[in-house]
């Protein structure tokens, strides 16, 4: 059974996470087909990709697959890692992708959700940042998306108290673009892609580039990296980070001894 299902409208691509069993969580493998549905959108020229869970989810995405993190000693976060890669992919794809936010959004997933150029929610959405909880320590480049969306104060809330944002005040933020009821979010976000797609996709392409360039330009010195990195690399050695991944897989609370 496909971890991602491809349904193409016209202009209109729209790639919907089918793992519910799992609630969506990205695994490697779901990971590696959503990257191929962004493959496809690109080269069939579609306008506009729209990226969603199955009507009536009470989860969008758990988020990463912690049974899938490496063991300690290994950036769990690292440039060619599958959910960096796809993350990456919504930033250079040429079509603008909507999220269709139903459900709760959890870690990796809720960099996904604000990675993508636009996002619609109903009543049921949240959006949860959870490394701590896991004694993960997340990329730098995750972290400027935050900033970039919600600003460093919010970001920090976000990633110190990995306490869920519900739906009004996640639209307040600017973490939702609109939020609708319910029973109308799929024909409000399929209006909304269908006004993109009648535009000038030349010209909406060179934006979207324009955006994310401008996004980025913060400059950061050699040596600064490299202590962001020696940073990260404290908490991916440490034994918070086995602790809060065992707890995980063993369903109890973590004990974390900030060492």
């Amino acid at each position: 059974m496909a971890l991602v299902n491809i349904e193409d409208q016209g202009p209109i691509g729209i790639a919907t996470l089918n793992n519910p069993q799992k609630r969506n969580c990205l695994s490697n493998e779901l990971l590696a087909e959503l990257l191929e549905a962004f493959d496809g959108f690109e080269a069939r020229k579609q306008r506009v990709i729209l990226l969603r869970a199955p009507r009536g989810a009470p989860v969008w995405s758990a988020g990463f697959d912690v049974r899938q993190l490496p063991d300690a000693g290994r950036d769990p976060l690292s440039y060619d890692d599958p959910l960096v890669r796809v993350i990456r992919r919504i930033q250079t794809v040429p079509a603008p992708v909507i999220a269709m936010i139903e459900g709760s959004v959890w870690g990796g997933a809720c960099d996904v959700a604000l990675t993508c150029d636009l996002a619609v929610g109903c009543p049921s959405a949240s959006f949860a940042m959870s490394p701590a909880k896991l004694g993960l320590p997340y990329n730098s480049a995750g972290i400027l998306h935050f900033m970039n969306v919600v600003g460093p104060r919010v970001a920090r809330e976000m990633f110190f108290t990995a306490r869920p944002i519900p739906a009004e005040r996640a639209l307040q933020l600017g973490i939702l673009n609109t939020l609708v009821p319910t029973e109308v979010l799929e024909g409000y976000t399929m209006e909304m892609a269908r006004a993109i797609a009648d535009n000038s996709p030349l010209a909406i392409r060179v934006m979207k580039e324009q955006l994310r360039i401008l996004s980025n330009s913060h400059p950061i010195s050699p040596e600064a990296f490299e202590r962001l990195q020696g940073l990260r690399r404290r908490v991916y050695d440490s034994a918070d980070y086995h602790e809060g991944r065992q707890a995980f897989l063993e369903k109890r609370r973590p004990s974390f001894k900030g060492e």
